[in-house]
């Protein structure tokens, strides 16, 4: 009964805060951005996609090398949702279809690092390339525009 009597308190007060035309009081977000975007790009994202993409250069020997790159690949999809966060998401249309192609290229690599698999993470190279410059061609200002002539210093 007290359970019942608590859930119809607060749905009154909900109710009430809404005729009021007031907002109900809502918890704080339970995430914190604590990086820049250029943070998170610089310091996780280019680092992580490195190793994916070059993994064939040198490719993991041991088991040791194989758990860094995996959680390398692991940081990679992980950062894919950090890019999904409220307060960091420029729109909710292409922007999430472009953090998304990055959680899914990071997923694929993290597998194939459990599996020890080089061919299979050299396979989601066009895959990464793809998520990388999709999202930059529409987010990053003058991303691919090279100046004309030689550079002033």
């Amino acid at each position: 009964m007290r359970i019942l009597a608590a859930v119809l308190v607060t749905g009154a007060a909900f109710f009430v805060a809404v005729a009021l035309g007031q907002e109900p009081a809502q918890s704080p977000a339970p995430f914190q951005r604590v990086g820049s975007m250029s943070q998170l790009m610089v310091d996780i994202i280019y680092p992580t996609s490195d190793a994916v993409f070059y993994i064939g250069r040198e490719p993991p020997k041991n088991d040791k090398e194989w758990n860094d790159f995996r959680g390398q690949a692991l940081m990679l999809a992980e950062a894919g949702n950090l890019l999904m966060m409220e307060g960091r998401a420029r729109d909710q249309d292409k922007w999430m279809k472009d953090a998304k192609m990055l959680v899914d290229v990071g997923a694929a690599a993290f597998k194939a690092a459990q599996n020890k698999n080089v061919d299979a993470v050299l396979a989601l190279n066009d895959q990464l390339y793809a998520a990388c410059v999709t999202c930059h061609e529409q987010y990053r200002p003058n991303y691919g525009k090279r100046p004309l002539g030689p550079v002033k210093q």
